[in-house]
């Protein structure tokens, strides 16, 4: 499946101190890190938020307008990126917040269903219209930030939002309320994510204090 990939890496980290999450390690390497590793197979991406300088060559860069505008800002940022660089934009993007270790694990399942659905689509089935795939843990709780959806519905709501006041703070799952989405069970712990000191420890993820 041909797709591109917004990163979300700028938040205020503020129930941890302060300690960018993007920097934090895992298993060798850094929560933005692994999150580009999830994001293999990408046409194009795009890391919304303060550029480490380590980013591989060719990773596009972008800032939520204001800064820490939260992730639908951030969203609209990583879009415009992607629109405003040379090349062709793929129909599909993949939105991830670095914040979640094992979202490595989920990306495939994503891809592989709407995978599956477009080729149900092409057969006229009741997938037609098919906007993207939102992954759900076991539990039943939704994660929009790691999703694959398509790009021209993000456009589409991002431009409504801009003539209701713009998504500076507003919420994602507003944002993506009018998509026709799949509701993809995703494997356990790949959509836990790090809010705080004890989700860090949990996980076992290292970031020392300031």
């Amino acid at each position: 499946m041909d797709f591109d990939a917004v990163i979300l890496a700028g938040g205020k980290s503020s129930r941890l101190c302060g300690v960018p999450k993007a920097e934090l390690r895992y298993d060798g390497d850094t929560l933005l890190g692994r999150a580009l590793s999830a994001a293999r197979g990408a046409g194009r991406v795009a890391v919304v938020g303060p550029d480490p300088g380590t980013l591989p060559s060719g990773t596009l860069t972008a800032r939520e307008d204001p800064p820490f505008a939260g992730p639908a800002a951030a969203i609209e940022a990583g879009l415009l990126a992607l629109d405003t660089n040379a090349g062709r934009g793929a129909p599909w993007i993949l939105v991830l917040a670095c914040d979640m270790p094992h979202a490595v694990n989920a990306v495939p399942v994503l891809l592989a269903e709407l995978a599956r659905n477009a080729k149900a689509e092409n057969a006229n089935t009741e997938y037609a219209g098919i906007e993207g795939a939102m992954a759900v843990s076991p539990d039943g709780r939704k994660q929009p930030l790691l999703g694959i959806y398509r790009l021209s519905a993000l456009q589409r709501e991002v431009r409504a939002a801009a003539g209701q006041g713009g998504l500076a703070n507003a919420s994602v799952f507003r944002l993506l309320a009018s998509l026709d989405l799949l509701a993809i069970p995703v494997p356990e712990g790949s959509t836990d994510d790090v809010d705080t000191w004890d989700d860090a420890a949990a996980l076992g993820v290292n970031g020392d204090l300031p």
